[in-house]
């Protein structure tokens, strides 16, 4: 496969990533279809262009950068599991300061779960899988394909910010994010057996994605 194939991959990836960024294009499918088969869709749709970009980047031109050293695959492993529970303590929760959050409305600053930690769950789980995979992965193509997307989740941080200032009032804004800022750093879970049920779900993510890697990337985790 040539470069141009990849670069063809990469641009569409950033494509369709762009929609929840851009809240007229989002409003407007969203009103033809609904809120939650836009949810649906779009997740589906993340997920088949990350499949694509990694298999673009696999089949391009082999250039490599440095080796991979068996030290590297137990820090992935390590990361990983703290991105996978990462993910699983932030879907589906309410999050008004970022472009993923459901039941907004339902938000408690004082009892703010993983959002007292990082504003960004999502953005935070995609940059340090980004960093891990770059770190053991020295091929040009994968340095391009993790640098970018993790240089982009960091980035994004910022102009979700500042859209959702603009959604909501700068002083509102504000306002939420002290709150949040003056909550325990360590809480109490709202509901004990959803913390349990979320922390296996973390673990089994984990396990799974180990399991699928040689099906999916074609390459063993191990």
């Amino acid at each position: 496969m040539s470069w141009l194939i990849f670069a063809g991959v990469f641009a569409l990836f950033f494509a369709t990533h762009s929609i929840p960024v851009r809240p007229e294009v989002k409003s407007r499918i969203s009103d033809q279809i609904g809120a939650r088969r836009f949810g649906i869709g779009y997740s589906i749709l993340s997920i088949v262009m990350l499949g694509m970009l990694i298999w673009a980047a696999g089949k391009a031109p082999f250039v490599s950068l440095w080796p991979q050293m068996v030290w590297q695959r137990h820090v992935v492993h390590l990361g990983m599991l703290v991105v996978c529970l990462i993910i699983a303590f932030a879907a589906a929760r309410p999050n008004p300061f970022s472009f993923g959050g459901t039941r907004n409305e339902e938000f408690d600053p004082q009892h703010p779960g993983i959002v007292r930690l990082t504003r960004h769950p999502v953005l935070l789980a995609l940059a340090l899988w980004s960093g891990l995979h770059l770190l053991s992965n020295g091929e040009l193509a994968h340095v391009l394909m993790f640098g970018v997307l993790g240089g982009f989740a960091i980035a994004g941080r910022a102009l979700i910010n500042r859209r959702k200032q603009h959604e909501m009032g700068q002083a509102r804004w504000q306002a939420l994010n002290a709150a949040v800022r003056q909550a325990p750093l360590i809480h109490a879970p709202g509901s004990w057996g959803g913390a349990v049920w979320r922390l296996l779900a973390g673990v089994g993510g984990f396990l799974a994605l180990l399991a699928l890697h040689p099906l999916v990337i074609g390459v063993s985790a191990l």
